[in-house]
Formats: structure tokens, sequence, C-alpha cells
């Protein structure tokens, strides 16, 4: 199985984001998985933010393509890594 690109673009004291972290991590068990995180209030993640029309963090990219933001569903996650990862 290959590893898999994951970037949460992240907010300080965010709950959705603490909720991400811990879906990835469970995750992790299943999945090779190379986790990055990035400010939203940097540039990029302002950037990011616009472009695919994050309202509110996390901004989900997985293998460099937009997956959602806010509350993760570990189930969709979950096939989306199954997919990519074949």
């Amino acid at each position: 199985m290959r590893e898999v690109e994951v970037l949460l673009v992240t907010s300080p004291g965010c709950h959705f984001c603490d909720f991400a972290r811990q879906v990835l991590t469970r995750l992790a068990a299943d999945f090779p998985l190379s986790v990055s995180e990035l400010p939203l209030l940097s540039p990029r993640g302002q950037e990011l933010a616009q472009r695919d029309g994050i309202m509110f963090p996390p901004g989900i990219y997985v293998a460099g393509e937009f997956f959602g933001y806010g509350r993760v569903s570990g189930a969709k996650l979950r096939s989306r890594l199954e997919a990519i990862a074949r």
C-alpha cells in the first residue's frame, strides 16, 4: 500500500480540527498516512479556502485533492483512502 498524503487546513482551538486529527489517528492504523497541517490564516491557507470554498476549518485534502471541510466523516474518508491506497 502506498503512503497517502493528507493536508489539514486548521485553526487554533478548532474542535472539528481536533476531531479530524482523531479520525486520522484511527485510520493511520490501517493506512500509511503522511499528515501535515497548514494554518487557515496563512497566505496559502487563505488561498486554498477561497479557491475551494472552505467555510470553516478544517479543510481536508487527500492526495492533493480537496476532500471537504468541517466535521469529517470517518466512513467517507476511509472509502477515499481505500480507493487511493490500492
